[in-house]
């Protein structure tokens, strides 16, 4: 018998990992030993089903390896899917987790200095598609200072007094004399598949979508 053709499956580094490995393990998929070992410099795992490997990779880009098909599923934030709208990536399911915020912060004492009042602001983020979308919804123009962290330096340092970042708790933002402003957007982490490859390999995808669906209806049962 022929082995199965492989499958990829991407999954982010960091806090959402810790939340989304309960459902991958309840989905079937458990990873070999060296993944959960912090000292393993390994980038793909094998896993308990023949032909199934995952890959664990920085959030951002899980969404591009799963776009451009290197691999079939993955999990990306809708913070991630919105910034990049690749239009192969298809998102089925919503996996309740990852749930945070997409939000403008700014000092404490200019907390009250309205944009619409500008015709031209400056805002440091890791999200200059969206923050420009929202900005321009305001009639204001944003010229956007792309970081990949360590956002919360950019006013003390007189880089940009505005910040769009993810907030959880809030607790950054306070210890660094910053204020959320405005909500742009709620994120919560998804389940992606490949457009191209959930059309030549409906039967093989979709048995995974379901398995994670019935994985997050037990989480919340």
């Amino acid at each position: 018998m022929a082995a199965p053709e492989k499958l990829v499956l991407a999954l982010p580094k960091g806090r959402i990992l810790d939340e989304v490995m309960p459902l991958v393990r309840a989905a079937g998929i458990e990873p070999e030993a060296a993944f959960d070992d912090p000292k393993s410099r390994q980038l793909e795992f094998a896993t308990n089903v023949p032909g199934l490997s995952i890959i664990r990779v920085r959030a951002f880009d899980a969404a591009t390896f799963v776009a451009f098909g290197a691999a079939h599923l993955g999990v990306v934030g809708n913070d991630v899917l919105t910034e990049f709208n690749y239009a192969d990536l298809y998102s089925p399911l919503d996996l309740k987790i990852g749930h945070c915020r997409l939000s403008l912060a700014m000092p404490v004492e200019e907390a009250d200095d309205d944009p619409r009042a500008h015709s031209h602001i400056r805002v440091a983020t890791k999200y200059p598609n969206l923050t420009r979308a929202y900005f321009a919804g305001l009639g204001v123009q944003a010229e956007c200072i792309k970081l990949n962290g360590a956002m919360e330096l950019a006013p003390s340092l007189g880089l940009s007094k505005r910040i769009v970042d993810l907030v959880s708790t809030g607790g950054t933002l306070k210890a660094n004399g910053l204020k959320e402003v405005s909500v742009i957007a709620d994120v919560s982490s998804r389940l992606v598949v490949n457009r191209p490859a959930f059309k030549t390999r409906p039967a093989a995808l979709s048995h995974w979508i379901e398995r994670f669906r019935e994985a997050v209806g037990g989480a919340a049962a």
